[in-house]
């Protein structure tokens, strides 16, 4: 409770702060004010602008998210447990993630057009490569002891991903996962800026070339909070899946 008083109060301060300094210091047309960002949001919200734009986003990243969060794992799986192949790939691997995969933005209009499917592309590349590495890095720490205990035991490679690996890895895996969602969210958006007519990156792009301040604000604050809600869900399930994580922060609570 007293934290969140604290933050009520830091939110509170800033935005005083920034609807009084702005029109003092003259930097309404750079800065614009909290009055006209929320306007704005007021705005779009009463006649459904913003509802059909962040429907749009939520799509591309939320698909983007899954398709790319899917792959991510079933490739660091494959990748982590079979030794020779990784070493094989691995250089090439760290080429491409290393690459900014806004990047790729321009060449996927190419392949795949303009449509939602590029924006999801571009939002799956992003979050495979996050996920990929999170959990490939996860298997590769599972305990060799544990696997050599259970091998001599007779279990199969089916036994060591379900009774050892997965469990192992999973803290990893949705380490992953909480990375990736603005990432997931930054493929849509941009891929909206450069050719879109729909999404929150095209009401962004579209305020910013009509000069409203407060517009532009007002998409970002759109945006922030879509991240927020993807993040709240991704938080849940991890709740859900890995119920000893919820035992340890009640603990924490409690201290």
């Amino acid at each position: 409770m007293k934290i969140m008083i604290l933050r009520i109060l830091v939110l509170v301060s800033f935005l005083l702060g920034w609807q009084l300094l702005s029109p003092a210091l003259g930097l309404e047309f750079f800065l614009s004010t909290p009055a006209e960002v929320f306007s704005a949001l007021w705005g779009w919200t009463v006649d459904g602008t913003i509802f059909y734009h962040m429907g749009i986003t939520s799509l591309e990243a939320g698909a983007g998210f899954a398709f790319g969060g899917l792959a991510g794992m079933l490739t660091g799986l494959l990748l982590g447990r079979a030794k020779l192949l990784s070493e094989v790939l691995e250089p090439f691997l760290a080429a491409i993630y290393s690459l900014p995969k806004a990047a790729l933005a321009p060449l996927f209009i190419l392949w795949f057009g303009i449509g939602l499917d590029m924006k999801i592309i571009l939002a799956a590349s992003i979050v495979f490569f996050l996920v990929f590495m999170n959990t490939f890095t996860g298997v590769r720490q599972v305990s060799r002891e544990q696997v050599a205990i259970l091998k001599l035991m007779g279990a199969n490679e089916w036994h060591l991903l379900t009774k050892v690996v997965i469990p192992s890895a999973v803290v990893w895996v949705f380490a992953g996962l909480r990375l990736s969602v603005p990432y997931a969210l930054i493929g849509a958006i941009v891929g909206e800026i450069i050719a879109s007519n729909r999404g929150l990156g095209y009401l962004l792009s579209h305020a910013a070339g009509q000069f409203d301040t407060g517009g532009t604000f007002a998409a970002l604050v759109a945006i922030m909070v879509l991240a927020l809600i993807l993040n709240i869900g991704v938080k849940q399930a991890e709740r859900r899946l890995m119920p000893w994580r919820r035992v340890d922060e009640d603990r924490e609570l409690a201290v």
